[in-house]
């Protein structure tokens, strides 16, 4: 069976194990490359999502939460000028009410799944990252901002509605209750500087092209796996912030120790410790 287009590069591993259970994707396309999976929402001009895209990028994030090879996962937008402008307007001019609960829903569920899977998220920003396409964003644990005159922000009272995707949490979680209602309320867009001002995003880099910028994106990512990185220490990290942060200390403190007795029975763990103490580099495997 041949692997439909927006999965074709995947690991041959995976694709034996795998492809009779992948949907025909078209709005996500997915790759992978020595333990970095790409997913890259792909609707221009805009890149805004449907149900359709949302099902997609579902399917996606847990093909890359079930594929041992892959230890980073990257999403971003295609085309030079948006990362993602949110959810689809016409789509939600047509929709019941009953389509649209059930719509904001399933894009909860799907980022939530994306912020709970233990594998770290970087999301690229390669243009304008408004409304739902930020609440996508702030569902991963890092964002990286290509420089350049587009916006970042959450306009959606501008329409009447209010951030419905996650914004209203995750935007005061990341910058801060005055900020996040600031943000919302003056339906406030903001330049990649301000928002690396204001914490939204942790880096931004000048490239002359998007490929340029991805280029670095992925260069970043690969710090991230085996075998100059452990894998399995920055999935438990994620986790710890995460889970931990919504708790009460002493639960937290509590994961944190669970977490960490994971992570001593570790392969990885023991060659970490025996390098420091034999003063050589780890040779991590994700083990």
């Amino acid at each position: 069976m041949a692997l439909p287009p927006a999965f074709q590069g995947l690991h041959h591993s995976t694709q034996l194990r795998k492809t009779a259970h992948l949907p025909m994707g078209t709005l996500i396309n997915y790759s992978t490359d020595k333990g970095v999976a790409v997913l890259t929402m792909s609707d221009p001009p805009a890149n805004a999502y449907t149900h359709e895209m949302m099902k997609e990028l579902d399917a996606a994030i847990l093909e890359a939460r079930f594929d041992t090879d892959v230890h980073v996962l990257v999403v971003t937008g295609h085309g030079e000028k948006f990362f993602c402008a949110g959810a689809n307007i016409n789509m939600l001019k047509e929709a019941d009410e009953s389509f649209k609960y059930y719509f904001c829903l399933h894009a909860n569920e799907t980022l939530s799944r994306l912020e709970q899977t233990p594998k770290l998220v970087i999301a690229a920003l390669n243009g304008h990252t408004v409304g739902g396409g930020l609440e996508i964003a702030l569902a991963c644990d890092l964002r990286i901002a290509r420089k350049g005159a587009y916006d970042v922000g959450l306009p959606e009272v501008a329409l009447g509605v209010l951030p419905g995707t996650g914004g209203t949490q995750r935007l005061t979680r990341t910058v801060g209750k005055a900020k996040a209602m600031e943000m919302m309320c003056e339906g406030k867009r903001l330049t990649t500087e301000q928002a690396l001002a204001y914490g939204l995003v942790n880096k931004v880099w000048e490239a002359a092209t998007n490929d340029a910028f991805m280029k670095l994106v992925h260069e970043y990512a690969h710090e991230f796996v085996p075998p100059g990185r452990a894998p399995l220490a920055v999935g438990r990290i994620k986790r710890a912030v995460q889970s931990g942060g919504e708790m009460a200390l002493e639960q937290g403190l509590a994961l944190e120790r669970e977490l960490q007795a994971e992570l001593f029975s570790s392969e990885d763990a023991r060659d970490g410790i025996a390098a420091y103490v034999e003063k050589r580099k780890p040779v991590f495997r994700g083990r």
